[in-house]
């Protein structure tokens, strides 16, 4: 049977944390946005617009240090998975018992 390959982001491992880190990223795009639009509400003094995107501004950092935790845990599976793959690739085989029936001559 062939291996399929991922058809999403979450079809493995690898590609979940590929796609966290892009994710990670844009989060860090839209972040210097709105701190564009930050300075530009202070300089036109819209107070209520400023307050809004500060809140904005905060529920960003706060996804950003979730992104950043996930991002960490699929590393730290994929590291896991590479090292019980490794290790069952380096245990050698055990050859078979002999059978109970071929004890009884002996």
């Amino acid at each position: 049977m062939a291996k399929q390959e991922p058809g999403t982001p979450f079809d493995s491992i690898e590609s979940s944390h590929e796609y966290v880190g892009l994710l990670a990223e844009a989060l860090e795009e839209a972040r210097e946005a709105i701190q564009e639009e930050i300075v530009t509400a202070e300089r036109e003094r819209a107070t209520r617009r400023g307050e809004a995107l500060h809140i904005v501004a905060y529920k960003l950092d706060k996804l950003k240090v979730h992104i950043a935790s996930s991002h960490r845990l699929l590393n730290d599976l994929r590291t896991l998975r590479r090292l019980l793959l490794q290790e069952r690739r380096a245990r050698p085989r055990r050859e078979p018992a002999e059978a109970p029936e071929d004890l009884e001559g002996a």
